[in-house]
C-alpha cells in the first residue's frame, strides 16, 4: 500500500510513495501527531536528482526492519528541498550549529516541538538501524538533556544575522582600493591550475566569474581575466561538462573538473550560460561560444515543457547506476567508430582499464592539445555517432516540476545569449519561457515557487521574486516592452511589503505571513547560487536607475552598507555582492535608444559592452521618466548614453554612442 507521499505532486516524494515507511509531508497532520504521541520527528530532506539519496532509499528506506523501527518509534516526515527550500535551509543551519557536515540527504531529529538535537547526512543501513536505536533511547532516557540541547540549538538559530555571522557596523564607504583588497582575498582562495575554488568536491560557482569579470573591466588586471579564462576553459574541456550532448553536471568530485557528480541542474545551466556569454562577448572566443549553443540545445532537448516552462533536473543515475548513461567502455568507442576511434581515444583519455572505474571513461578533452582541421572534422563525426548511438539508451530520470526562481535564472541566461550571439531563436525561447511564468506561476502581484503535475506547489520565496524580477528587468531590455519592467517592480514592491526587515536592512526567505518554523532566516551568502538578498539588492538598483525612482537605490544602497565590512573580511562566499558593490565606484550608465531602429541598435551595442550597462528604449512614445523628453532626432533613430542625470551629446550613430560609453564605463 502506498504512503501519504502518493498524493503528493513533488517528483521526489512521489519516488518514496511505495516505501514500507510510513511517510508524511511536512503539515500538520505530521506535527500535530509528532505532538499528541509524544514522538520524535524524522526529517528526511533530499531531491529527486540526488545519487546518495537514491542509494539510502533503496537500501534502508525500502528495508522492512528498518521501516518497523521508524514506524513505531518516529514520525518521519519527507522533504523535497527544492519544493520547500525554507525548510531546508533551517535545518541545515541547525546541522551546522551542531558542528556537522551538511549535504544530502539529510537527516534531523527533531522533538515534537520541531527544535532539532541531532542530525546527519547518508548512512548505511547498519548504521541507521544503530542511530534509531540510540535516538530511541536516548529521547527515553535523556529528555531533559535533549531538550536542553534542542533549545540552545534553537537559540542560535533565532539569533540576528549580525550576531550570528559576527558582522561589522554598516559602511558606505566604496572604494576601489577595497575592492583590490577583496581581489586579492578571493585570488588566494582560487585554483591558479585549473580554476574554480581551491577545494574538492568542486562545484561551479557562476558569481565568482562574474566578479573577476567586473573586476576586469574596472583595473584591466590581467590576473583576474587569466583566472576567469583558466575556469571557463577547464570546465569546457572537462568532464562536467557533457562532451557529447552539452550541458553541465552539478560538480566535480576531482580538482580538474574532469569526475563529474552525474545530476544536471537547471541553475548551474542558467547561471552558466550568462558567464559563457558575457564571456564571448569580452573574448569572441569561439570555444564559448560553442558551450553557450551546445547548453541551449540541451536545456531545449532535454528540459523544456511544451509551453515554455524549464523542468529542474535529470538524474545522476539510470539503470540505478550513477552515470551509466554517460560513461563509455573502450571497446564500446571501438565498435561504434572503428577507424576513428584511435584519434577520439586518444583526444578525450580513453583507456581500456578506464579513466573512471570498473573500466568505464568518462569523457573529457586534453585542454592543452591542437588538432589539425582534418581530426577536429573527424572527432566532430565521432562526436554525433556516439550521440546518435547513446540517445538510444536509458535516459536518466527527470525532475519535471518547474520552479520560479530556477526559470528566471534560464530566461537571464538565454536573454545573455542572445545579447553575445544576436540569434532570434533564443529571444523566441525566452519570451516563450516569460509568458510560461506568467500563466502559471504568476497570480496576481504573487508568486508560486512552483508548477507540478499541473498544480502550483508553495507561495514564492524571496528567491522566486528575486530572480523572476531579474530576467523581467533583462527581457525589457531585448523588447522594450514596458509590462515586463512595471511586472518586475509589482513583484519588487511585493517583496519590499512582505518580507523586508526594516531595521536589519535585509529580507527574510519567506513572508511575514507563512507559518514560520522554529527560525525565519534571511539568505545572506553567495553559494552556488548568489543569495536572494544579493539578487534583490541588484533589482533595486537596476529599478532605480530605469525608473528614476530613488526609494529604490536608497533600500539598495542600505543593504549594501550593512553588508561592505562582511565583503571586505570574506568575499569569497559573498561574491555577488562584491560585484554590487564594485558598481558603487562609477555611476550607473543608462543607454536610451528611441526611433524606429532602436532595438536593432541596443543589440548592436550590446555585443560590445560590459553585462553592466542598462538600455531603454522606445519607438516613439514611452512612459518611462527616462524616456519622457528624449524623441528621435530629425526622425532618425537617436542614442542618449546617461549618467548621473546627465545625457552625452545626442548621436545617430551606434560607433560614436560606444566611444562615449568607452569614456565613462
Amino acid at each position: 500500500m502506498p504512503n501519504r507521499l502518493i498524493h503528493t505532486t513533488s517528483p521526489y516524494l512521489l519516488q518514496h510513495a511505495h516505501q514500507p515507511v510510513d511517510w508524511y509531508p511536512w503539515g500538520e497532520e505530521a506535527l500535530n501527531k509528532a505532538q499528541q504521541e509524544d514522538k520524535p520527528l524524522l526529517v528526511s530532506i533530499g531531491y529527486t536528482a540526488c545519487h546518495w539519496c537514491h542509494v539510502m532509499a533503496q537500501d534502508a528506506f525500502e528495508d522492512e526492519e528498518v521501516a518497523v523501527m521508524m514506524n513505531a518509534h518516529f514520525v518521519c516526515i519527507k522533504v523535497d528541498r527544492e519544493e520547500r527550500p525554507d525548510i531546508d535551509q533551517v535545518y541545515v543551519a541547525a546541522v551546522q550549529a551542531m558542528g556537522l557536515n551538511v549535504g544530502w540527504p539529510l537527516h534531523v531529529f527533531l522533538l515534537p516541538d520541531q527544535k532539532p538535537f541531532y542530525g546527519g547526512l547518508y548512512f548505511t543501513t547498519t548504521a541507521w538501524k544503530k542511530l534509531l536505536i540510540q535516538v530511541k533511547n536516548a529521547f527515553r532516557e535523556h529528555r531533559a538533556q535533549l531538550s536542553a540541547t534542542a533549545f540552545q540549538f534553537t537559540q542560535v538559530l533565532n539569533e540576528p544575522e549580525a550576531v550570528r555571522y559576527g558582522f561589522g557596523s554598516p559602511s558606505n564607504i566604496f572604494t576601489q582600493k577595497y575592492t583590490e583588497q577583496q581581489f586579492l582575498k578571493l585570488y588566494q582562495e582560487l585554483d591558479h591550475e585549473y580554476g574554480g575554488i581551491r577545494n574538492t568536491p568542486k562545484f561551479p560557482m557562476p558569481s565568482i566569474g562574474s566578479f573577476l569579470l567586473r573586476y576586469y573591466f574596472l583595473t584591466q588586471d590581467e590576473r583576474a581575466f587569466a583566472q576567469l579564462n583558466l575556469t571557463l576553459q577547464h570546465m569546457a574541456y572537462g568532464g562536467i561538462y557533457d562532451q557529447l550532448g552539452g550541458g553541465f553536471s552539478r560538480y566535480a568530485t576531482d580538482n580538474a573538473w574532469r569526475i563529474p557528480h552525474f545530476e544536471k541542474m537547471l541553475y548551474d545551466n542558467g547561471q552558466l550560460l550568462s558567464l559563457y556569454s558575457q564571456a564571448y562577448t569580452v573574448t569572441k572566443k569561439t570555444l564559448y561560444k560553442k558551450i553557450v549553443l551546445e547548453t541551449i540545445a540541451f536545456v531545449e532537448r532535454e528540459m523544456v515543457d511544451p509551453e515554455g516552462g524549464f523542468y529542474s533536473a535529470l538524474d545522476a543515475d539510470s539503470e540505478g547506476v550513477e552515470g551509466k548513461f554517460y560513461a563509455w567502455t573502450k571497446k564500446e568507442i571501438e565498435e561504434v567508430l572503428r577507424e576513428r576511434a584511435q584519434l577520439f581515444m586518444a583526444h578525450f583519455g580513453i583507456t581500456a582499464a578506464g579513466n573512471w572505474e570498473q573500466g568505464a571513461n568518462i569523457l573529457y578533452q586534453k585542454a592543452d592539445s591542437s588538432l589539425a582541421t582534418a581530426e577536429q572534422a573527424s572527432i566532430a563525426c565521432a562526436i554525433k555517432q556516439l550521440f546518435s548511438v547513446r540517445a538510444q539508451k536509458k535516459h536518466p530520470a527527470r525532475d519535471d516540476k518547474m520552479i520560479a526562481s530556477w526559470n528566471g535564472m534560464m530566461l537571464q541566461g538565454l536573454l545573455d545569449a542572445y545579447h553575445a550571439l544576436g540569434k532570434d531563436h533564443l529571444l523566441a525561447l525566452a519570451l516563450k519561457n516569460a509568458h510560461f511564468i506568467e500563466k502559471y506561476l504568476l497570480q496576481g502581484n504573487q508568486l508560486w515557487h512552483s508548477h507540478s503535475k499541473g498544480a502550483p506547489g508553495a507561495p514564492g520565496y524571496l528567491e522566486d521574486y528575486a530572480w523572476v524580477a531579474r530576467a523581467f528587468m533583462s527581457l525589457y531590455q531585448v523588447t522594450f516592452e514596458e509590462h515586463w519592467l512595471y511586472t518586475a517592480e509589482t513583484l519588487v514592491q511585493y517583496a519590499l511589503v512582505h518580507f523586508y526587515d526594516a531595521e536589519a536592512g535585509l529580507f527574510y526567505f519567506v513572508k511575514h505571513s507563512e507559518a514560520t518554523l522554529i527560525a525565519r532566516q534571511k539568505e545572506i551568502f553567495d553559494h552556488v547560487i548568489p543569495s536572494s538578498n544579493s539578487v534583490i539588492c541588484h533589482d533595486l538598483l537596476v529599478l532605480g536607475a530605469l525608473l528614476d525612482k530613488k526609494i529604490y537605490t536608497a533600500t539598495a544602497k542600505k543593504m549594501l552598507c550593512n553588508m561592505v565590512p562582511q565583503i571586505n573580511h570574506a568575499p569569497l562566499y559573498l561574491s555577488n555582492w562584491a560585484v554590487l558593490s564594485m558598481l558603487q565606484l562609477k555611476p550607473i550608465v543608462v543607454v536610451a535608444v528611441v526611433g524606429p531602429a532602436c532595438k536593432a541598435w541596443t543589440q548592436a551595442m550590446r555585443q560590445h559592452v560590459p553585462s553592466g550597462i542598462l538600455f531603454a528604449g522606445t519607438v516613439e512614445k514611452s512612459s518611462l521618466p527616462l524616456l519622457a523628453n528624449k524623441k528621435p532626432m530629425a526622425s532618425k533613430t537617436t542614442i542618449y548614453v546617461c549618467h548621473q542625470g546627465m545625457c552625452h551629446a545626442p548621436t545617430h550613430s551606434v560607433k560614436e554612442a560606444l566611444a562615449q560609453l568607452a569614456q565613462i564605463s
